[in-house]
């Protein structure tokens, strides 16, 4: 049997990098997936993939700003009517606009937190009315290694990151007497299309400040939402798990 059949999951940003990993992670392990993406084009190419890719397996795409609480809450309600429940809910959309602070314009600042953070409030305020009705569900936080040890040039997407812990930890203790698991995964520097352009020099000095001496793979991270999402991880919630190398020691 497996570790997610029948299962109904939302993954938000779950068209491409590390969201993309993730959707057929959960797929591959019998999950319905059910994907948030503001890039409709990617969305539904992602689709026509894990279609490809799943043979019977359910995948369905949603073109949702996480940051537009009526898009959000009428796409939520929407799986849950279609399918009676949602089982986990893994909020991964984020983006990334780095400046030193100095330079840094208010909009920048208001467009990560609103993207990395309020989406994710306003994903699980919504979905998670439909778990407290069926007593169980996941969710899962996609924070950083930034959100733990911060990084110069980045105080917008630090300071989400760091805000999802918070929001992890605080919705954990709301709702765990609901059998509902909340939880975050920490990830540090991951092999994706951005790493792939740094230069020689740069990769080098990243690569000395990570102690397992490598980056990390969509992969790690998609098994770590696995592991959360799955059966295996029952007594499990307001954890933060990092998947970094070592880079938190």
């Amino acid at each position: 049997m497996e570790k997610l059949e029948g299962k109904i999951c939302i993954v938000t940003g779950g068209a491409a990098g590390i969201g993309k990993k993730i959707s057929h992670t959960l797929l591959d392990n019998g999950a319905t997936v059910c994907i948030f993406d503001i890039n409709e084009e990617s969305g539904l190419k992602a689709i026509e993939e894990f279609k490809a890719l799943h043979k019977g397996k359910k995948a369905e795409f949603f073109k949702v700003n996480v940051a537009d609480e009526n898009q959000a809450a009428s796409a939520i309600d929407s799986i849950a009517e279609k399918y009676g429940s949602i089982d986990v809910l893994v909020n991964n959309a984020g983006i990334t606009l780095d400046n030193l602070i100095m330079r840094m314009s208010i909009e920048d600042w208001k467009k990560v937190i609103d993207i990395n953070l309020t989406g994710a409030f306003i994903c699980s305020k919504h979905t998670v009315k439909h778990m407290i009705k069926k007593r169980s569900g996941r969710i899962i936080n996609i924070s950083s290694i930034v959100g733990v040890k911060g990084n110069a040039g980045q105080c917008n997407y630090s300071a989400s990151k760091a805000g999802l812990i918070g929001l992890t930890k605080s919705l954990a203790r709301e709702v765990a007497s609901r059998n509902i698991n909340v939880n975050a995964i920490a990830p540090g520097y991951i092999e994706t299309e951005m790493t792939a352009k740094l230069g020689e020099n740069v990769k080098e000095k990243l690569l000395a400040s990570i102690p397992s001496g490598k980056l990390g793979t969509p992969e790690d991270v998609a098994s770590a939402v696995l592991f959360l999402a799955g059966p295996d991880s029952e007594y499990a919630t307001g954890t933060v798990l990092s998947i970094d190398g070592g880079m938190g020691i």
